[in-house]
């Protein structure tokens, strides 16, 4: 019972870490969780006892499993098992289980991909990609670059862009998407 004791009272400063990291505040993690300021900030001082009903919307919000936030021992798997994506005829893979912040994406776009006149969009963020295989067309803003296996763009997402394959093989990319000035300061080459 002790252990118990010892493994309930780790979670509140594992939680105030975790969200301390991400950068975000109590109020933007209550609007994510639905969970109250004041609850929060009583699991985090360990004044309120942790359960799975706290726990299950807070893990979700971190991206993190739930024996991570309560310490639970390792079971010796090492393996990340990811979950696809698919969404505007792509297909993303998350790398990164962490709310907020930078994020890395494998994105594979298939061939047939908006076969009409590509619509170019713009939101939030600043994005950096690497092509894995098969040969990317990128439009940005006026500009159509064609990137190979080994080349890299990064451009702020404010820029009116679209991402495809630009032949009939799917594309595959390493994508880092963060918040407006984050930058790997890498740029590509017009085709």
């Amino acid at each position: 019972m002790e252990q118990l004791k010892d493994v309930l009272a780790a979670v509140g400063p594992k939680l105030r870490d975790l969200r301390k990291q991400r950068g975000v505040t109590l109020a933007d993690l209550s609007r994510t969780t639905g969970i109250s300021e004041s609850t929060l900030s009583r699991l985090e001082s360990g004044s309120r006892r942790p359960n799975l009903e706290l726990l299950l919307p807070l893990a979700h919000a971190y991206g993190v499993p739930l024996d991570e936030l309560v310490g639970a021992p390792r079971t010796g798997d090492p393996r990340v098992h990811l979950r696809p994506v698919h969404r505007l005829g792509m297909t993303f893979v998350p790398l990164t289980r962490r709310a907020g912040g930078m994020q890395a994406y494998k994105l594979v776009i298939p061939p047939d991909r908006d076969k009409a006149e590509p619509d170019l969009k713009t939101h939030e963020g600043y994005e950096w990609l690497y092509v894995l295989e098969g040969r990317l067309r990128l439009l940005l803003d006026g500009r159509d670059l064609l990137l190979k296996p080994g080349e890299v763009a990064e451009f702020d997402t404010h820029v009116p862009h679209w991402l495809g394959s630009a032949d009939a093989r799917p594309v595959e990319l390493l994508v880092l998407f963060g918040p407006q000035g984050e930058r790997a300061h890498l740029r590509a080459r017009p085709a």
